[in-house]
């Protein structure tokens, strides 16, 4: 008896969640939709050492070099790194810096050069600036390297996301 109250709501849980159309994204693993046409994405270069470590880091994740077909798509990205000091100290010297990446992204299709995805992105992070200057500059580059990859995963989402809404695939 108790195993019957315990199931029947398990199974209308189940029966509500069926209906309300959710699908996974990455279905058919790497033979599916999305994951093809995530492989048919070529990353331009990105000017700077943010643009390398977010080109690099968006590259990973598409699987774009492992395809070796011709791209039918292009993702043209441009960043604005900025690093701001504030939180003065009493002997003026900074003692707080934010970084702050965003990136305009454009996904083109090759055939046409219609934009089909025109978005933003962005990530910032907060740096203590202490007496050791290289102590600061690993941690401004530690910041840039997890903002990067930060980026590329919110770039690949949005990717996937227009890609699988797109059924000509």
């Amino acid at each position: 008896m108790r195993f019957l109250r315990l199931l029947g709501p398990a199974l209308l849980g189940a029966a509500l969640l069926s209906g309300c159309g959710l699908q996974p994204m990455y279905a058919g693993g790497s033979n599916g939709a999305v994951a093809r046409g995530l492989t048919g994405v070529q990353v331009a270069a990105i000017e700077g050492r943010a643009g390398w470590l977010v080109r690099n880091a968006i590259v990973d994740q598409l699987g774009a070099d492992k395809a070796g077909a011709s791209p039918r798509y292009r993702l043209d990205i441009r960043l604005d790194d900025k690093l701001e000091g504030f939180a003065l100290l009493s002997d003026d010297t900074i003692g707080r810096e934010r970084r702050t990446l965003r990136a305009r992204y454009q996904l083109v299709d090759m055939s046409s050069q219609e934009i089909v995805l025109d978005a933003t992105a962005g990530s910032d992070a907060g740096i203590d600036v202490v007496s050791s200057d290289y102590a600061t500059i690993a941690a401004e580059q530690t910041a840039l390297e997890n903002m990067s990859k930060d980026i590329a995963t919110r770039i690949v989402t949005a990717v996937a996301l227009r890609l699988r809404g797109d059924t000509t695939q």
